[in-house]
């Protein structure tokens, strides 16, 4: 499995109807998530890029990896308050998220996954 670029509608389908639920956040997942917002002109987002698509494989059925380009989906980086990119949204199944600023390298992205997430 690869990871998965997505676009406002299938955001809304796939993470979180934040239209219909303005006030809180529901996670819609069925398996915790990671959420890289990134832009295609950003050096470390293109280092990050391959970690996170070899990480997606290792994880296949156990943790969803999604990219949200920020200069195409302006307002979901603006409903995560994104500054600086890359920037990673750990959504743990019920819901809990966290945030890191910057990119890893595999080992520390495999040892948040396996802390955070599972």
């Amino acid at each position: 499995m690869a990871t998965i670029h997505l676009k406002n509608e299938e955001f809304i389908k796939r993470v979180a109807d934040y239209k219909s639920n303005p006030i809180g956040f529901e996670f819609l997942g069925d398996k915790p998530a990671i959420i890289d917002f990134y832009a295609e002109w950003c050096g470390p987002c293109k280092m990050l890029a391959p970690v996170l698509e070899e990480v997606s494989e290792e994880y296949a059925g156990k943790v969803d990896i999604y990219k949200i380009n920020v200069d195409e989906e302006e307002e979901l980086a603006s409903l995560f308050s994104i500054r600086s990119i890359p920037t990673l949204i750990f959504i743990e199944k019920n819901g809990t998220m966290h945030r890191s600023q910057g990119a890893m390298g595999k080992p520390q992205l495999k040892e948040a996954i396996e802390k955070v997430l599972l």
